[in-house]
């Protein structure tokens, strides 16, 4: 008796017939052999599987069916996750956010990946890959107890309706993600050009960033920089502490050194965002101590 199992797709076929073949002689081994037919049909083509059993194993046809079913369906549900989820992402952007640029819509891409990869950068190993992993593969594997012709394209839009609105989820979570660094490259812009116009008050400023995430600012000789130069931005700086992270950009903006030194008294402050900020605009101008005296927990 032989069973047939067709799938059809317009896309990424012979990525499917690969791993399917790589599989099949250890299907005979078992007692099922697997034959495969591969028919164009308009704009789809069809993998058949022709699954009969050579009683080598002491199981049933059924048994070696359904075996052979289980494989199939996780070979599916991997297929879509690593290959049509790109697919997929990339038609709801082009559809949902056509006005965008091609640029635009790229790095809108590629924002939605970090979100549905929940950033994980070897995401194939956490859990929440493994959980749309195994809900993707109880889908496929429902359908294939009860029919025996599946087309992915069919499949993905009416049987995983869920896992689309999750894709479509993570797009719009990308274009916010787009829109608010657009807005702070405006802002990073309009910062730049408050310093470009200016004239540098002090040539050199060392910043200190203690353990506990306060800032302190240094002229060049090490000495609290005067509050004469930061015209109002702070009242007095002489031996206060800055603690506010727009008021630290705001300040060294006022300056407008030409050279900015970053101190560290603790391991996490080179990502704190203010940092980031200052050199995002300042650029060439900001380097970051090696280590010395400022550096310590003692100033």
């Amino acid at each position: 008796m032989t069973q047939t199992i067709s799938i059809g797709s317009t896309q990424l076929i012979d990525l499917l017939k690969v791993k399917m073949d790589r599989e099949l002689e250890l299907f005979e081994n078992d007692g099922l052999k697997v034959d495969l037919e591969e028919n164009p049909a308009g704009k789809f083509t069809f993998l058949a599987f022709r699954v009969s059993y050579n009683g080598v194993s002491s199981g049933t046809l059924e048994e070696a069916e359904n075996t052979f079913k289980h494989y199939l369906a996780d070979t599916i549900s991997d297929i879509i996750l690593n290959h049509w989820e790109n697919i997929l992402l990339k038609d709801i952007i082009r559809e949902n956010y056509y006005y965008y640029s091609t640029d635009e819509k790229d790095l809108i891409y590629r924002y939605a990946l970090q979100h549905i990869n929940k950033d994980g950068h070897n995401y194939r190993n956490t859990l929440y890959w493994l959980r749309r992993k195994g809900w993707i593969l109880h889908k496929v594997l429902d359908f294939l107890r009860n029919h025996n012709r599946i087309v992915i394209e069919g499949f993905i839009r009416f049987r995983l309706k869920e896992y689309t609105s999750e894709l479509k989820e993570a797009a719009d979570r990308a274009v916010d993600d787009f829109l608010i660094e657009r807005e702070y490259q405006e802002f990073i812009r309009l910062l730049k050009y408050f310093v470009d116009i200016q004239e540098p008050k002090i040539d050199s400023v060392h910043v200190l960033i203690r353990d506990d995430c306060v800032f302190k600012l240094f002229d060049g000789d090490k000495r609290p920089v005067k509050s004469d130069y930061l015209e109002g931005y702070i009242i007095d700086l002489v031996d206060n502490e800055i603690n506010y992270e727009d008021l630290l950009v705001s300040a060294l903006i006022s300056i407008a050194p030409l050279e900015i030194t970053l101190h560290y008294q603790h391991k996490n402050s080179p990502g704190m965002p203010p940092l980031d900020t200052i050199r995002d605009v300042f650029t060439n101008r900001v380097k970051e101590c090696p280590g010395c005296k400022l550096c310590t927990p003692a100033h």
